[in-house]
């Protein structure tokens, strides 16, 4: 696919339409891994769903737009992480359509390189708004170990961010790829019909 293709805001209602669903599908990610308690945050599944469906730029808007809807509706700090699920959308996006969605394996290493750049992106904003923490417990507690070690805060938080976002967005991805996968080529060819998608042999 052609770099103007990947990134044309040329967009489908399809597509368009995809944005709310996706929002749709964070929410109850997040809910659901906060009801159990879980060491990772499931709410970037309709996001990474979303660009791999329709792209990068889709990918994004649909995460940009979920933390604003959730910092305006919820928690206000969330909306200063709209930049990591930005991120997110796009880094999926790119490589969804460079063929790395072409089997599990692949999708493995999307969600390796998405936590590792999540994370960083991530670090700078905890440590301006949480002290350097994530807000999830199991990572927190990393970072208390961390500082008790006398680890300086930058290294502690980044720590604190890498151990629950690697998890999660492997996690995402995997989840996401599956549901990927189990779609039916009607629907999936709805968001790419006029596109050629760059398929790299399977590792």
């Amino acid at each position: 696919m052609s770099q103007k293709g990947m990134w044309s805001l040329k967009l489908s209602t399809a597509a368009i339409v995809l944005i709310p669903t996706a929002i749709g599908i964070n929410y109850l990610g997040k809910l659901f891994a906060g009801l159990l308690k879980l060491p990772v945050w499931l709410d970037s599944i309709g996001t990474v769903l979303s660009s791999m469906l329709a792209g990068p730029v889709i990918g994004a808007a649909a995460g940009v737009i979920n933390n604003l809807i959730y910092g305006v509706t919820v928690d206000p700090i969330a909306t200063v992480y709209a930049i990591t699920s930005g991120v997110i959308g796009l880094v999926v996006g790119i490589m969804a359509y460079k063929g790395w969605i072409a089997n599990i394996k692949k999708a493995f290493v999307i969600g390796l390189v998405v936590g590792v750049i999540a994370a960083t992106v991530s670090t700078p904003l905890n440590i301006i708004y949480w002290g350097g923490q994530t807000g999830n417990v199991w990572g927190d507690s990393f970072y208390a170990f961390l500082i008790a070690k006398d680890f300086p805060v930058w290294l502690a938080s980044f720590g604190d961010s890498i151990i629950v976002d690697v998890l999660d967005k492997v996690v995402t991805v995997i989840l996401s790829f599956l549901i990927f996968k189990g779609l039916p080529k009607s629907l999936t060819n709805v968001y790419r019909s006029d596109q050629e998608i760059e398929e790299l042999d399977a590792l």
